[in-house]
């Protein structure tokens, strides 16, 4: 591999991923309270939306929430679900203390241990759907590591959200 010259594209990192939502109080509430991410100032776009950013240094990328006006698809409604993105993935410390958050919350999640690594990862669905899976270094965790039993481990393809079972969280 080369390096890049002056003039070459070059992607430096992810910036940020935007959310649609019908419920920006409960998709706020789980970024911050369950994930943990923290409100950073947002411009006023005319429509109601949030941003929230990683809280640690470096930690660049902003989550940008939007609800109403280009959130809402032709029945006055965002969509929800992961659509064509399967899911969103966060690199993040403390597998045991999000299974608590997760459990405290009312939320349900998978877990899997990522085959010939120390990965481990968590998914979980925010209020409108969208797949997360939090992304751990094992070896820099304590505990357990995930649980890959039958009902608990994530199957990739296979949904495990239901949106009438899903907690209230604003």
């Amino acid at each position: 591999m080369t390096e890049p010259s002056d003039n070459a594209a070059v992607t430096a990192g992810l910036f940020h991923v935007a959310v649609k939502t019908n419920d920006l109080a409960a998709t706020t509430a789980f970024y911050t309270r369950v994930i943990g991410l923290r409100p950073v100032a947002r411009p006023d776009f005319g429509y109601p939306g949030a941003w929230l950013a990683v809280p640690l240094p470096g930690g660049a990328a902003i989550l940008h929430i939007y609800a109403g006006g280009p959130a809402l698809g032709p029945e006055g409604r965002a969509p929800t679900g992961t659509g064509a993105i399967d899911h969103v993935s966060l690199s993040c410390h403390g597998y045991h203390a999000y299974v608590a958050r997760f459990r405290a919350a009312g939320l349900d999640w998978r877990e899997f241990l990522v085959p010939g690594t120390q990965l481990w990862q968590l998914f979980v669905h925010d209020p409108s759907g969208l797949q997360l899976e939090l992304t751990f270094d094992g070896a820099a965790e304590h505990g357990a590591p995930p649980d890959m039993s039958e009902g608990r481990r994530y199957v990739a393809g296979a949904s495990f959200h239901d949106p009438a079972a899903y907690p209230t969280l604003s």
